[in-house]
C-alpha cells in the first residue's frame, strides 16, 4: 500500500556563519579510502530529487503544522496549508491511510485543499497536525503495527526509492520475504550476512562492532529505537540493499582513538566510515536515518560503487580534533561528512563505464560537520531539495575531478561556500577544467540566507540530465521539511 502526502513548511530559520578554517580538505592527493575491505589510509583529497514515481504519483511529507503546504496528489497538486504563504488550488490527502491534514489554505494565497479520500487507519486532520508520507515521506502519519514492531507507516510502506537507486535492476532489498526482528548484534551479523532476500527489522541498541552486509537485503529500524555503532561496510559482491530508520553511530564519538583501526601516525582519516559503500557495491537505498561520528566519514562511496540514493537523512559530528598524524587536520576534527569517489585515478572502465551515481533529497547536513556534504570525484550527482545548516562548514558541496553535479532546490542557512571547485584557488590545477556544477532554476533556485564564500556554477565538463522522474519543490519550504522529516522516527 501507497500513500501519496506532502507538506512543505515556508519557514525558514537563519543561522549564524561561523568559520573553522583548520586544516581543510586538501586540493589534491588521493584518499585511497573505500576499498573492497572498507580500509582507508589518508584523508587529503580532492576532491542527487524527491519526487514522483513516472506519472508525478509520489509525493513527500513535511513538517507539522507548515504554512502553505503542498500537494498529497498524483500529479504534485497542493492545497493551501495554515500559516503564512499559501499553495495553490488542488487535493489534499487527508484521511489516507496514513492520517493527514485537511486545513484550509488561511493564509495569503492559499486556496482550500479537499479532504483526501480515507483509507485504512486513516483519519482527517487538523490545521497544524503532521502530514502522513508516502514510501519517500517525511514524517508524521500512522503507526503500522502489522510487522515484527511498530513502525512508521511511510517507513514500512512499499519500498520504492526514487533517484539513481531506481535505474538498471531496481532497488527491492528483501522484497516479500517474511520479516523477522533481531534484537541482539550477534543475530543481526548473522541475519545480513549472504545473498538470500531478507527483511529484518531491528531493534535495540547494539555494541559498537565492523559489520558486514550482504545482497538484497532490508534492514528497518523500530519506531521503539535502533542503534547501530561502529562500521557497517556494502562493500565488493553486495547489492541491492536497503537501509531505513536506523541510528549508525561511527566509533569515533568525540574521540578518534575510540576506533580500533585508529593509527595515531595518521589521525582520524584512518580510521572507518559510520558506512561504507565501495567495492563494487551497487543498487543501495539509505532513507531516514541518523548517520553520525564516523572516524573518517560519515557516508562514503567509493570505488566503482554505482546506483545510490540517499534521502530523508541527517549527518552530524559530536566536537572532536584531530591533532595528530601527519594527515591531521587539527581543530577540525576530520568531520569530513560524505565522499564520493576516493581517489583521482579513474574508476574501473572509465569512461565506457562510469560508475559513483548517487542521488541525494531530503537530506540534513546539520550540528558539527565542516566539510563533505558530499565531495565528488568522477560520480553524476544530484541534490536536490536539501538542508545545510552546520555553522562550522568550511564548504559544503565540492566538485571534484570529473564530476558533475546537480543543485535543484536546496537550502543553504549560515554556511561557508555552499558549492565550490576543487583547487578553485589554483587555476592550473582546478578541477573546474573538467567538473560541472548546474544550478536549479526557476522554481527549483537554491537558496541562500547568511551565506559566504563560493556559490561556483558551470565549468569544463559536461552537465547531465537525470534519467528518472522526480518532483523538485521550492527551496522555501525546505527547511522545515527536512528538519521535521529527516532521521529516524
Amino acid at each position: 500500500m501507497r500513500w501519496y502526502r506532502a507538506l512543505f513548511a515556508v519557514v525558514g530559520v537563519a543561522f549564524l556563519s561561523q568559520a573553522c578554517g583548520d586544516a581543510s580538505d586538501s586540493n589534491s592527493g588521493g584518499e585511497s579510502g573505500g576499498s573492497a575491505t572498507g580500509g582507508k589510509s589518508g584523508s587529503s583529497a580532492s576532491g542527487g530529487k524527491s519526487g514522483a514515481s513516472p506519472g508525478g504519483a509520489t509525493s513527500f511529507a513535511g513538517a507539522p503544522g507548515s504554512a502553505g503546504s503542498q500537494a498529497g496528489q498524483a500529479g504534485g497538486a497542493s492545497s493551501g496549508g495554515p500559516g503564512t504563504a499559501g499553495g495553490g488550488a488542488g487535493n489534499g490527502a487527508s484521511g489516507s491511510a496514513a492520517g493527514g491534514n485537511a486545513a484550509a489554505g488561511t493564509a495569503a494565497g492559499g486556496a482550500a485543499g479537499k479532504a483526501g479520500t480515507g483509507g485504512t487507519g486513516g483519519k482527517a486532520g487538523t490545521a497544524g497536525s503532521s502530514s502522513g508520507g508516502s514510501s519517500q515521506g517525511g514524517s508524521g502519519g500512522g503507526v503500522n503495527n502489522d510487522g515484527p514492531c511498530p513502525v512508521q507507516s511511510y517507513i514500512s510502506s512499499d519500498p520504492k526509492p526514487i533517484g539513481w537507486a531506481s535505474q538498471g535492476t531496481p532497488t527491492t532489498g528483501g522484497g516479500t520475504a517474511t520479516p523477522i526482528l533481531v534484537t541482539t548484534l550477534a543475530d543481526f551479523k548473522t541475519e545480513v550476512a549472504g545473498t538470500t532476500a531478507k527483511v529484518i527489522y531491528v531493534k535495540g541498541d547494539f555494541a559498537a562492532s565492523d559489520i558486514k552486509i550482504g545482497s538484497n537485503k532490508t534492514i528497518i529500524g523500530c519506531s521503539s529505537g535502533a542503534k547501530i555503532q561502529g562500521h557497517l561496510g556494502i562493500g565488493s559482491g553486495s547489492s541491492n540493499v536497503i537501509v531505513r530508520n536506523l541510528k549508525v553511530s561511527g566509533y569515533g564519538v568525540g574521540d578518534c582513538t575510540k576506533d580500533p583501526s585508529f593509527d595515531p601516525a595518521t589521525g582520524c582519516s584512518s580510521g572507518a566510515d559510520a558506512i561504507s559503500v565501495n567495492g563494487s557495491a551497487n543498487h543501495v537505498w539509505v532513507d531516514h536515518c541518523l548517520i553520525m561520528d564516523g572516524t573518517d566519514g560519515n557516508l562514503d562511496i567509493t570505488n566503482d560503487a554505482d546506483f545510490v540514493t540517499v534521502s530523508w537523512t541527517k549527518f552530524a559530528y559530536t566536537p572532536r580534533t584531530d591533532n595528530v598524524g601527519d594527515d591531521s587536520t587539527g581543530a577540525a576534527g576530520h568531520r569530513f561528512s560524505n565522499l564520493v569517489g576516493g581517489t583521482d585515478s579513474t574508476p574501473t572502465g572509465w569512461p565506457n563505464t562510469r560508475p559513483l551515481n548517487v542521488t541525494w533529497h531530503h537530506d540534513w547536513w546539520a550540528d558539527g560537520v565542516v566539510e563533505r556534504q558530499p565531495r565528488v570525484r568522477y560520480g553524476r550527482n544530484h541534490l536536490f531539495n536539501n538542508y545545510y545548516d552546520s555553522s562550522v562548514s568550511n564548504y559544503c558541496v565540492r566538485a571534484g575531478i570529473e564530476a558533475s553535479i546537480l543543485l535543484e532546490g536546496n537550502a543553504f542557512e549560515g554556511v561557508k561556500s555552499p558549492q565550490q571547485f576543487n583547487a578553485a584557488s589554483d587555476p592550473a590545477k582546478s578541477d573546474e577544467r573538467t567538473a560541472y556544477i548546474e544550478l536549479g532554476t526557476g522554481d527549483r533556485v537554491n537558496s541562500y540566507t547568511s551565506v559566504s564564500g563560493d556559490k561556483a556554477e558551470k565549468g569544463g565538463g559536461s552537465p547531465f540530465t537525470p534519467p528518472y522522474t522526480y518532483q523538485v519543490t521550492p527551496a522555501a519550504g525546505v527547511a522545515a521539511a527536512v528538519k521535521a522529516g529527516a532521521g529516524p522516527h
